[in-house]
């Protein structure tokens, strides 16, 4: 059987990386996504010497310009024939408010606008691939928040851990309703909290926060563990009791009310869909 072919976005550092890591001892072909040449090429010899013999490919997307994620995706369609597993992991938090090449507050732009459009253009590749899946990168930060679809690219209450929980908040609400439109036996969709993990997001979560971040670090666990559920849930062997599920350390868990909302997730959908011209 030929290898399976996983993309995971977000792959230069950090969990990102430690999940191509993950899937690549497992035997897949990885497709690692970044915005730096530089640290996309340092990334991928980093998961090559790591696992030797993998076979590896890097693709290049700024997911904060929508033209990047579409020229990504043709990219990816053009050169792979199938694609079995879609793994959502990048991700920022904003040091202060700004916006994305297509005027779009900058968090929920690029962690979920960004993947909303990706997952949707790569769709059908995943499902003539079956069994596929999707797996895309929470957190729990998410607790807590409201997020209303009629303010999603400018929300009237700004921070960067608020803009950060919203985002996350929206990968749920993503995952639910993807869940709901397929077949867990042709594509299986999960996301997840891959807990409190040592990397470099934190640092700009506004001055205290992220001066707390960076000592906070020293005490957690590193990337490595963070990947894990991540690379669970791409390769369990029967993936449809995760199907459209939020997991924590390989267990399903129980994410806040308003991320169980499915009218909200469907509102979310409909406009995320006409954000990104779908």
């Amino acid at each position: 059987m030929p290898a399976k072919i996983a993309i995971v976005t977000g792959a230069t550092a950090g969990i990102g990386l430690h999940t191509a890591l993950g899937l690549a001892r497992a035997g897949m072909q990885i497709v690692m996504v970044g915005r730096d040449p530089e640290r996309l090429e340092a990334a991928r010899r980093l998961v090559a010497e790591g696992v030797p013999g993998a076979t590896l490919d890097t693709a290049l997307a700024d997911f904060s310009d929508l033209r990047d994620v579409r020229a990504l995706a043709a990219a990816l369609l053009a050169r792979h024939e199938r694609i079995d597993v879609l793994v959502n992991n990048a991700g920022m938090i904003a040091s202060q408010p700004g916006f994305s090449a297509d005027g779009y507050e900058i968090t929920i732009a690029v962690n979920h606008l960004a993947p909303f459009l990706l997952t949707n253009l790569l769709l059908d590749r995943l499902k003539q691939s079956a069994p596929a899946r999707i797996v895309t990168v929470a957190s729990q930060a998410h607790r807590g928040t409201r997020l209303d679809p009629a303010m999603l690219t400018w929300p009237a209450v700004w921070s960067p851990l608020t803009a950060y929980g919203r985002s996350k908040l929206a990968n749920i609400l993503f995952t639910r309703a993807l869940a709901k439109r397929l077949d867990p036996a042709v594509v299986a969709v999960s996301c997840l909290h891959p807990g409190v993990i040592a990397t470099q997001i934190g640092n700009n979560a506004g001055i205290l926060a992220g001066i707390g971040w960076r000592l906070a670090k020293m005490f957690l666990p590193g990337p490595a563990k963070g990947a894990k559920t991540s690379v669970f849930l791409a390769t369990v062997t029967d993936p449809a009791p995760f199907h459209g599920a939020y997991v924590i350390d390989k267990k399903i868990a129980e994410p806040d009310t308003a991320a169980r909302d499915d009218d909200l997730a469907e509102a979310l959908w409909r406009e995320s869909a006409r954000l990104v011209g779908l």
